[in-house]
């Protein structure tokens, strides 16, 4: 085993060197490394075998979490290279009865707003000291980053008292003049929804739900944003109005109205975003930016949520904006091709439109 601790600890390192996002590890194929969009065999690596996999595995994780892996068939978990204090954050699963891990590097340095090239109207969400803000998208397009960010931000501007309930806790932060308690799923507390629940006996100011993942979880989140807190927190949908009918829909129909109408109080606004190539390597991000005005909060509060991409692209000048908008910009400045734009785009054909 001490040989495959060492292996491991190379390939790791190797990633951080490469400036890797993943490294992959899977019967049958050398370890695989992701660098932007593309996979990248480790040159001059032999295939691994099944046990190769297993062992790889089992060096990543203790004796509480082979056991639970091996009942459960999967897990998530962060992993913390002791020699640098680099992270990963982990899932290993079973196929075809052979183990698989896929390791995601966390960066050490919590970028800011402005490094992460997001929209500047986003600070406006770190000033807030109520209400319900979401970062929406797909998986792996850098919604955890974005709320790393607006944690940092606060973490540096305020004192206040931040609660983090996240599955598994992957940035870690310094507090400054904020006090940050990170609280890890299964590790610190039994679920996000009982996490939630306590947070109402710590004296928070801001809370961050890592995902919302039941409606049990999302009531109590909205709830918390009523009563005072700043709650941020993620959804993996694709866009604002699909992000309000996955809230609603959540629900059974008496709830329903209850939940627009809370929501339509309390949310503060919904960022949805992707990770698109960029020309000259790298990615950068498109955003869609909904603000709750009160246009937008009629709209939820009435069930109109189908008019409120009309809302999004009829603002911008108040800071809201489309993800087509988004893409068109970044196409203009050269960032971005066309086809990669109209790839991302929910709506190409009225990309085309303000393109053409």
């Amino acid at each position: 085993m001490l040989a495959y601790q060492a292996q491991l600890n190379r390939l790791l390192n190797l990633t951080i060197k490469q400036s890797a996002s993943d490294l992959h590890l899977s019967i049958g194929h050398p370890p695989i490394l992701r660098l932007g969009r593309f996979l990248i065999p480790i040159p001059n690596r032999k295939a691994l075998s099944s046990n190769d996999c297993r062992n790889l595995a089992f060096a990543l994780m203790n004796t509480e979490q082979r056991d639970l892996f091996l009942k459960q068939k999967e897990i998530d978990f962060s992993y913390c290279l002791e020699e640098n204090k680099n992270r990963f954050r982990v899932n290993i699963f079973f196929q075809r009865n052979s183990i698989s891990c896929s390791l995601r590097l966390i960066p050490k340095k919590i970028r800011n707003i402005e490094e992460l090239n997001l929209p500047s109207i986003m600070h406006k969400f770190t000033e807030a000291t109520q209400g319900f803000v979401l970062i929406v998208g797909p998986s792996s397009q850098g919604k955890s980053t974005t709320l790393a960010a607006l944690i940092d931000e606060i973490n540096h501007s305020r004192n206040v008292h931040i609660i983090t309930i996240e599955d598994p806790i992957e940035y870690v932060f310094e507090d400054d003049k904020a006090i940050i308690d990170q609280r890890e799923v299964y590790k610190d507390t039994l679920s996000f929804t009982k996490a939630l629940c306590s947070t109402f006996r710590q004296d928070p100011d801001i809370i961050m739900v890592g995902e919302m993942r039941d409606p049990e979880t999302i009531e109590t989140a909205i709830t918390a944003a009523e009563t005072g807190h700043l709650v941020f927190a993620t959804l993996h949908t694709n866009s604002a109005s699909q992000t309000i009918h996955r809230i609603v829909d959540s629900f059974s129909g008496p709830q329903q109205s209850q939940i627009r109408s809370q929501l339509s109080g309390s949310l503060l606004g919904v960022i949805s975003q992707r990770l698109i190539p960029q020309i000259n390597g790298g990615v950068v991000p498109a955003c869609e930016i909904m603000l709750a005005n009160s246009a937008v909060s009629n709209l939820i509060r009435e069930n109109k949520i189908h008019e409120l991409p009309m809302i999004i692209e009829t603002s911008k000048e108040i800071g809201m904006n489309s993800l087509n908008s988004s893409l068109s910009e970044l196409i203009k400045q050269n960032k971005i091709s066309i086809e990669d734009a109209l790839s991302y785009s929910l709506n190409p054909k009225g990309l085309k439109t303000l393109l053409y």
